[in-house]
């Protein structure tokens, strides 16, 4: 994949961006005049479409306390197949990169959120790092179990090294945790390793176990945190989300409690987490919790355990592909607080503010959407 290729949907914005441009030079009465004759003759041909998803900003500009210390993208979830198998997952991708390079300033680096690969193939994660190389910032990789469970993770290794490592920058400490790991259900089986792939790629499928960080993944953090002073922001990226959402569908993580239980004594801890495709927001203890957005899909939200502080994105138009999908920013403040913002593909973005989450709702609750919930 050559540097600096557009998806057609981008070209697209630029043309629009174009078009108000030119509309910003318009006189207030010239405008006005065209506004309306636009209104009609859309009325007219049945194309006046009324939206069900409003702009939520969590905290107005007026409430923000610290000046922003940095920001990072991510891009997650891309699920690819061989291009020839199905394109319309590469074009979004593409589209994701196109997002992130057009950012100014543009942010520290780009997280990916794991599932690159929608069975583990060579062609898909080869496909992923090639269209990867293209993000302008540095990017840091996170493995999903849709690149892991084919070979286990021997490619991904090759490509990417460790599935779990830390760094610290601008005075957080970042930790990715490997945390799609599961016990073996395949050995017994005598399942062949496409067997054990399609197994794990099944989003309700009763055969596997649950994800967990696993006791050597949770020996290995305790180790990492050591050397941490307990007054420095931590921030984790995790696939699964750290926490106990859906058990059948597997928006899960067995040993969430341990987990949480090492983070406890860090005063300011966020988790940033892939899988479940959807805008999630969780607080528990002293740990906020922000779910990524699927460039390839959005999932329903489970019928059970959805955190009270989500607030839910409504149902994606199954003829629009890139409806309820996205990428997005995270802003990292001056005591390590994290504002959240999905980008969310032909709707308005969603921020979700700090001064939300360790509030627990009481300070800037956010306005609810037009249409119950699913």
């Amino acid at each position: 994949m050559s540097r600096g290729v557009k998806s057609i949907e981008t070209r697209h914005h630029e043309e629009r961006d174009r078009f108000f441009a030119g509309l910003s030079r318009l006189s207030r009465r010239s405008f006005f005049k065209l506004a309306g004759v636009a209104a009609a003759a859309s009325w007219g041909k049945g194309l006046w479409t009324p939206r069900s998803f409003q702009l939520v900003d969590v905290a107005n500009a007026a409430a923000e306390k610290e000046a922003a210390k940095f920001t990072f993208a991510y891009i997650s979830d891309t699920h690819l197949y061989e291009q020839k198998l199905n394109d319309r997952f590469v074009r979004a991708i593409l589209k994701a990169v196109d997002d992130v390079n057009a950012l100014d300033p543009q942010p520290d680096f780009v997280l990916f959120g794991g599932d690159l690969a929608q069975l583990g193939q060579p062609a898909e994660l080869k496909l992923g790092r090639e269209i990867l190389k293209t993000v302008k910032a540095p990017v840091k990789m996170m493995v999903g179990e849709h690149d892991w469970f084919l070979d286990m993770g021997d490619l991904w290794k090759e490509y990417f090294g460790a599935p779990s490592y830390s760094f610290d920058h601008k005075g957080v400490h970042f930790v990715t945790i490997m945390s799609v790991q599961e016990k073996d259900f395949w050995t017994a089986r005598g399942m062949t390793p496409m067997e054990r792939m399609q197994t794990v790629a099944g989003l309700d499928n009763g055969v596997q176990s649950r994800f967990e960080v696993g006791p050597e993944g949770r020996e290995w953090l305790k180790k990492d945190l050591e050397k941490v002073d307990k007054k420095t922001p931590v921030i984790v990226f995790s696939h699964s989300p750290l926490y106990k959402y859906y058990r059948n569908w597997n928006f899960w993580t067995e040993d969430a409690e341990p987990v949480q239980e090492i983070l406890r004594p860090f005063k300011t801890v966020t988790v940033i987490h892939g899988h479940t495709h959807q805008l999630l927001t969780n607080h528990i203890g002293n740990i906020s919790f922000h779910g990524m957005l699927s460039t390839a899909w959005p999932w329903p939200y489970a019928p059970e355990g959805l955190p009270k502080l989500t607030v839910q994105m409504n149902r994606a138009d199954p003829f629009n592909q890139f409806d309820g999908c996205g990428d997005g920013t995270t802003t990292v403040d001056e005591i390590g607080l994290v504002d959240a913002l999905y980008n969310l593909w032909d709707r308005n973005p969603v921020t979700v503010r700090a001064s939300y989450v360790t509030s627990g709702g009481k300070n800037d609750p956010p306005p609810t959407t037009t249409l119950a919930s699913y």
